[in-house]
């Protein structure tokens, strides 16, 4: 998925299917040089993170998606979904978006990918 060619819908614009991203899993847009990773949990609800984990900067959308969170592949720091904050005893936080769903699409806030 790409955000270049996507379809500006109000202040949003359209970056794909909710089908094309699996449940417990994740796949990644770019705008510019941002990398944003686009999560789907077991129940459906989808959130949107920086690909970039706050501890060594690993590729969040290739962790575990787990209980709200994600576990990062390269340490196993547990990063939050709905925050982007680190949790137990880990510190540090990664960007986050805002992600609506309309019918069978997922649109991001473009304000928030200028930003």
């Amino acid at each position: 998925m790409s955000v270049a060619p996507a379809i500006q819908i109000d202040d949003f614009v359209d970056i794909g299917s909710i089908d094309e991203v699996p449940r417990r899993g994740a796949r990644c847009v770019t705008s510019g040089d941002l990398r944003i990773a686009i999560f789907r949990t077991h129940d459906d609800q989808f959130f949107a993170l920086e690909d970039k984990c706050p501890h060594k900067a690993g590729p969040l959308s290739q962790g575990i998606v787990h209980d709200g969170c994600v576990t990062c592949p390269l340490h196993n720091w547990v990063i939050s979904l709905r925050s982007g904050e680190a949790q137990g005893a880990d510190e540090g936080a990664t960007r986050t978006f805002s992600v609506q769903v309309r019918g069978d699409r997922l649109l991001l806030d473009m304000a928030e990918l200028t930003t």
